[in-house]
C-alpha cells in the first residue's frame, strides 16, 4: 500500500487526505496545531469566483464551487456549506469595475445578475438602503460560504473512519527526509521520523517552514486579513454581502462575521487579535451603518489570518523540480477550491492521471 504523508490539516490538507485515502493510500496527516486551526479558521470563507483571472484560475474556483455542492450526494448532507448567493454594491468610484466584473462573469456563463433596491429589500430587509446610494446591485445566486473547521473535521473523520487514515496533532515538520534524490518522509521538530512514499505539503502559508532546502520553497506573498465577530444580535444577514461600507455574512447562532478590505493593510501580522483594536471598532461602526438594528453592540471576537498566496497570486499545485516524491498544494481561495483540488491531487498522486486544469498552475513555474 502506498504510504503518503499530508502536511497540514486545514481545508486543503483535509480534502487531499480524504481523497488520497479513498484512492487506496495509507495516509498520515501531520498537523502542528489543531485541525482547521490555521488560515482555514481565520477566513471569511466566501465560496465564489469573483475577479479570479485569468480564465483558467476562474475555472478552478468554479470547479471548487461545484465540488462543494456535489458533496451533498456523497455525504447525504453538507451542514458546513451554506448557499443562497451573495450581493454586492460599491462606492461611486468603483461602479465601473463592478460593471466590468459582472459583464466578464456573464460572458463566462457564471450566474451574475442585476437586482433592484426593492429586490435587495426583499432579500435583506434590515439593510439600510441609504448605504446603496447610486450603485447598481449585483446578485450572484450560486455563491455562499463555508464553515471551514467543521468541513475540515468532516473530511478528516471520513478519511479516518472509512479508509483508516491517521491524524497526528502537535506534529511540527522540520524537514523532508530524502534518499538518493527522492523524498521518503519527514523529520519532526522533536526528532521523530515518519517515512512515506510521497509527501504532499498542504501547510499553506507555513509550507516553506517545513522545508530547510530553500531551493524547494514556493515563493509566497502572504497578506493579512482581519475578521470581526458580533455577539448574537437580534438582526442579521441571510446572504454574503459586499457593500460600500462593510462586508458581512452570517456566522451561526445569531452572530455576524464582518470584514473590510481597506483596513487589512493597516493590521500588522503580529497584532494581538482583540476587540479593542481601532480597526475592529471601525468595522463595527461601519456595520451599524449597514444594519442599524444591531445597535451599539461591541465586537465579541477578532481573528487575524495570514493568507497563503503564491507570489504571482495564482494557485501552485504539483510536483517540484529537482526532487521526486514531493508534491505541493498552496493557494489563495483554498476554501472555495479545496474539494476540487483534493480530488485532483489524489488523481495525480495515486492514480497517475495528469489533471489538465492544473497545467497553468504548476509550482515549477517559479523554478525556471
Amino acid at each position: 500500500m502506498t504510504k503518503i504523508i499530508v502536511i497540514g490539516a486545514g481545508v486543503l490538507g483535509a480534502s487531499a487526505a480524504y481523497r488520497l485515502a479513498q484512492a487506496g493510500a495509507k495516509v498520515t496527516v501531520l498537523e502542528a496545531g489543531r485541525a482547521g486551526g490555521g488560515t482555514s479558521g481565520t477566513s471569511f470563507a466566501w465560496t465564489n469566483s469573483h475577479r479570479k483571472r485569468p480564465f483558467a484560475y476562474h475555472a478552478l474556483n468554479v470547479a471548487g464551487m461545484a465540488a462543494h455542492a456535489a458533496l451533498k450526494d456523497e455525504f447525504g448532507a453538507t451542514p458546513w456549506w451554506h448557499g443562497g448567493g451573495s450581493i454586492e454594491w460599491v462606492a461611486a468610484e468603483e461602479i465601473e469595475a463592478l460593471r466590468d466584473n459582472v459583464a466578464q462573469l456573464q460572458a463566462w456563463n457564471y450566474r451574475a445578475e442585476w437586482i433592484s433596491k426593492s429586490d435587495l429589500a426583499a432579500l435583506e430587509p434590515e439593510i439600510d438602503p441609504a448605504t446603496v446610494g447610486d450603485s447598481p446591485i449585483g446578485y450572484f445566486p450560486d455563491e455562499g460560504w463555508l464553515d471551514p473547521v467543521p468541513y475540515a473535521h468532516a473530511m478528516l473523520s471520513a478519511a479516518r473512519g472509512l479508509f483508516g487514515a491517521t491524524l497526528v496533532l502537535g506534529a511540527r515538520v522540520a524537514d523532508l527526509l530524502t534518499r538518493g534524490g527522492r523524498v521518503c518522509g519527514v523529520t519532526l521538530a522533536d526528532g521523530t521520523v515518519h517515512e512515506a512514499d510521497m509527501v504532499v505539503n498542504c501547510a499553506g502559508r507555513l509550507s516553506n517552514t517545513a522545508i530547510r532546502d530553500t531551493a524547494l520553497h514556493v515563493p509566497l506573498a502572504p497578506t493579512v486579513g482581519l475578521l470581526v465577530f458580533t455577539p448574537p444580535v437580534a438582526t442579521g444577514l441571510r446572504h454574503v454581502v459586499h457593500s460600500s461600507v462593510v462586508n458581512g455574512r452570517p456566522d451561526g447562532a445569531g452572530r455576524l462575521m464582518l470584514h473590510w478590505e481597506q483596513i487589512d493593510p493597516t493590521v500588522p501580522a503580529d497584532a494581538v487579535a482583540s476587540p479593542d483594536l481601532a480597526q475592529a471598532r471601525e468595522i463595527m461602526d461601519r456595520a451599524r451603518r449597514l444594519l442599524p438594528a444591531i445597535g451599539d453592540v461591541r465586537a465579541e471576537a477578532v481573528r487575524i489570518g495570514i493568507r497563503p498566496i503564491p507570489r504571482d497570486g495564482l494557485t501552485a499545485v504539483g510536483p517540484l523540480p529537482r526532487v521526486d516524491g514531493y508534491y505541493v498544494a498552496v493557494t489563495h481561495s483554498g476554501v472555495t477550491m479545496s474539494p476540487f483540488l483534493g480530488a485532483a491531487v489524489a488523481d495525480e498522486v495515486m492514480l497517475g492521471r495528469v489533471r489538465p486544469e492544473l497545467a497553468e498552475f504548476r509550482p515549477a513555474r517559479f523554478f525556471n
